[in-house]
């Protein structure tokens, strides 16, 4: 795809411009002067994009908004296109902070990502309390029919379906499964296709390094291609650690959703740098790991992240994204899942109250070795 929008062509030509002006801002960090950017770094490879909170959408926290602006020609919306957040009540939506993130998106020349149309968690309550299957079906319906009509020509992208597979490779038996069967997911990519005919769609998943999940995947993406079903690309989520998964896992994901005839999109990129319960990997929200908050041995760091392990998670990114470049002809976007580790999903999860280190940008809103580590790979 890389579909450059007209948006995104014409901002190109203010980069220099911007950034100028970012420099001589008396609010932003010397460190964080954008005479270099990493949407200029990787253009014409792939886009690169945050996901951003409430308070940068709203304009609430003015240095993340000038981070992502300089640095970033793609944003996803951390919570704001959610189900709960979005349409808490039956037919009730508020979309005041939506229609500010497409905004910002459109102002800035970005590829807007629309995250997320179907996923079983952070789903509104009366969801949740609704017995009748046609109702149910209703409802899916028509918060689709609403949320990708109203920015239909705006959002560039949407994930459509998120994590409906278990590690297994089965589909999860969550509450859309229950209602609406085992075509549910390709019955609302069909119906996002007939409401944006000219969107992106997405299937947005996580630990598809693990091959009966992978392959699950992939026999669905046949079986749209078969249907004549539209799929545009998978994003992988990539909440990963500092040693997993392998480079070799990476790319064995790249390779096999090329040849599934697919784009591939990073659409959660981070980094942990800190110990994991059980070696739990991925993304399940559910799990709950609360006998070990307060531990210290959970939280090693909560002062500050010393040198020799800053240094490991920017080797680690290097490595990453010197992959990426490799294969940047396979993939669409990178997208970080957040701007600064002050907001990180990662401080709370799997583990509350914890100090995590998984972004490029610290908690003072200054970029770290690792940012430059990944400035330092190659593009040609």
């Amino acid at each position: 795809m890389k579909k450059k929008t007209n948006r995104i062509i014409f901002s190109s030509y203010f980069l220099i411009v911007i950034c100028l002006f970012s420099c001589v801002n008396t609010n932003v960090s010397s460190s964080q002067t954008f005479t270099k950017s990493l949407k200029s770094h990787f253009e014409n490879k792939f886009f690169i994009g945050a996901a951003i909170n409430e308070s940068t959408i709203l304009g609430k926290d003015d240095k993340s908004y000038q981070i992502v602006n300089n640095q970033f020609n793609s944003i996803t919306p951390e919570n704001s296109l959610k189900w709960m957040y979005i349409q808490p009540k039956p037919n009730q939506f508020d979309f005041n902070t939506a229609d500010q993130y497409v905004q910002m998106g459109l102002d800035n020349g970005m590829y807007i990502i629309g995250h997320a149309l179907v996923w079983h968690a952070q789903l509104a309550e009366f969801m949740q309390e609704t017995k009748n299957k046609n109702e149910f079906r209703s409802h899916v319906e028509n918060h689709i029919n609403r949320l990708v009509k109203r920015y239909k020509g705006k959002i560039d992208a949407w994930d459509v379906v998120n994590e409906a597979f278990e590690e297994d490779g089965k589909l999860r038996n969550s509450i859309f499964y229950k209602n609406m069967g085992e075509n549910y997911i390709e019955e609302v990519f069909k119906l996002a296709e007939k409401l944006d005919p000219e969107a992106d769609l997405i299937y947005n998943d996580y630990n598809l390094y693990k091959p009966k999940k992978r392959n699950a995947v992939i026999e669905m993406v046949k079986q749209f291609k078969a249907n004549g079903t539209k799929i545009s690309g998978v994003g992988v989520q990539a909440h990963w650690g500092l040693n997993y998964p392998t480079i070799d896992e990476i790319e064995q994901i790249i390779y096999d959703f090329h040849i599934a005839g697919v784009s591939v999109s990073f659409t959660e990129l981070d980094i942990s740098v800190l110990p994991n319960p059980w070696e739990l990997v991925g993304a399940e929200v559910n799990q709950n790991f609360s006998k070990f908050e307060g531990d210290p041995k959970m939280n090693p760091y909560p002062d500050n992240l010393p040198n020799e392990v800053a240094l490991k998670l920017a080797n680690r990114y290097y490595d990453i994204f010197r992959l990426f470049v490799k294969h940047s002809d396979k993939i669409e976007r990178v997208t970080f899942w957040g701007v600064t580790d002050k907001y990180s999903w990662l401080n709370d999860w799997p583990i509350k109250g914890r100090i995590n280190y998984p972004l490029l940008y610290d908690r003072s809103y200054k970029s770290k070795e690792a940012y430059r580590k990944v400035l330092q790979v190659k593009t040609n």
